[in-house]
């Protein structure tokens, strides 16, 4: 019989939390914890480690309870808005770039399909610095839909039993969102305190990126759930809502971050420490003209990427205030051509960094190869090749995307 897994252990604080009042202040604080996370973001990957000061550094700067509507005291930023914060925070750590992003993903299920209890009672524990991690997904099944946890109905409510993989910041959360389907298979979200009996975090996460997202497995065995704590998550695909929309439009930002970090590094690398081509006969690799053009491509890639992802942005806050089958698909495939472009700019950025910086810019002081390596893993959470499919077939054929959470 294999050993029981043993449960992770991560010193989890009493938050508290500024309380961010609107877009201009959210993109200002970004730019702090931008600067805070940037140090010590190469060790933290090498290491496969995040201090505890770090993430409660985050998350008490108010930067977790931007989306929270102002009716229950948050900045309720722009989709826009939004999608630029994630973006700035992942250009300096897209590990912890990542964490918030289903953590905005579970406010939404909130903001959507919460009761006016449920709302009151979860946004204010966010804006208090609480962090909510998912455990959504499964492994092993035919695709992601696949979903074998079950919710079953107790006397005193609900009982969870079931695995989950891929579970982005469980490790550093106060809070854990778990994906269950009821007796009529349809799906359910429950909000479970960490600490909850038969709710275990495994740290298995060993992807050759993201390294510290802490993306592993919940287990999930005799879950006891008070239905107050249970959201009907379905219902956000049976008419035309904002989810799906929303959650490629964080998991874009990710990607858009990651492009810029890996051509920021680029730039400063050539800058400083390559050296120009022979035949370039010129001092600096600064000035040879082939380095030029290539990083002028990247820049202009890069910039298109983060234009797209603004677009996107507006698309979603357009129809925010009364979503419907038109303004729903077209934030969906706004959002689809913005991921296209942050997919392609990471990859390629991350590459372009070691044919622009030579041999030594491979060297293990530097880990330039976690860029790659990050863009590579995030950019697998669902394949870009359905987005250009996506894209054509409204431009061709006016089909509608289909909702679900990756459209």
């Amino acid at each position: 019989m294999p050993a029981p897994a043993q449960p992770a252990h991560y010193d989890l604080r009493q938050p508290d939390a500024h309380v961010i009042h609107d877009d201009a202040e959210a993109l200002r604080i970004a730019h702090q914890v931008a600067a805070l996370l940037r140090t010590g973001a190469a060790e933290r990957d090498r290491r496969r480690e995040v201090p505890a000061d770090v993430v409660d550094a985050f998350s008490n700067s108010g930067l977790w309870g931007i989306t929270v509507p102002r009716e229950y005291g948050g900045a309720e930023v722009s989709f826009a808005t939004l999608a630029q914060v994630i973006a700035i925070v992942s250009a300096a750590d897209p590990s912890l770039g990542q964490i918030p992003q289903n953590h905005y993903c579970l406010l939404e299920d909130l903001r959507l399909q919460g009761s006016p209890e449920q709302q009151r009672f979860f946004f204010d524990l966010v804006l208090r610095g609480h962090r909510f991690a998912n455990a959504l997904s499964e492994t092993g099944g035919k695709t992601v839909q696949d979903i074998r946890t079950r919710l079953v109905a107790e006397a005193d409510g609900y009982r969870i039993d079931g695995r989950k993989g891929y579970c982005t910041g469980s490790l550093y959360a106060h809070w854990i969102g778990v994906l269950a389907l009821d007796a009529q298979d349809r799906a359910q979200l429950a909000f479970v305190p960490r600490n909850t009996p038969g709710l275990v975090v495994v740290d298995d996460w060993s992807s050759m990126g993201q390294r510290t997202t802490s993306s592993g497995t919940v287990l999930l065995d005799g879950l006891r759930v008070p239905a107050f704590n249970l959201l009907p998550t379905y219902r956000s695909y049976e008419s035309p809502t904002l989810a799906g929309p929303f959650a490629q439009l964080t998991t874009a930002a990710i990607d858009a971050g990651i492009g810029r970090a890996a051509l920021d590094d680029t730039i400063a690398f050539v800058r400083q420490h390559a050296r120009p081509w022979i035949d370039a006969k010129v001092d600096h690799a600064s000035e040879d003209p082939l380095t030029i053009i290539q990083i002028g491509s990247l820049e202009i890639h890069q910039e298109a990427a983060e234009a797209l992802l603004e677009r996107a942005g507006w698309a979603l806050d357009a129809a925010k205030p009364a979503p419907d089958e038109d303004n729903v698909a077209a934030a969906s495939v706004a959002v689809a051509k913005a991921k296209v472009l942050t997919t392609e700019v990471a990859i390629e950025a991350s590459n372009r960094l070691f044919e622009l910086g030579g041999t030594r810019s491979s060297l293990l002081q530097h880990n330039f190869d976690r860029h790659w390596r990050n863009a590579r893993v995030h950019t697998l959470h669902d394949p870009v090749r359905w987005k250009y499919h996506l894209v054509g077939n409204w431009a061709l054929n006016a089909v509608k995307p289909p909702r679900h959470d990756w459209n």
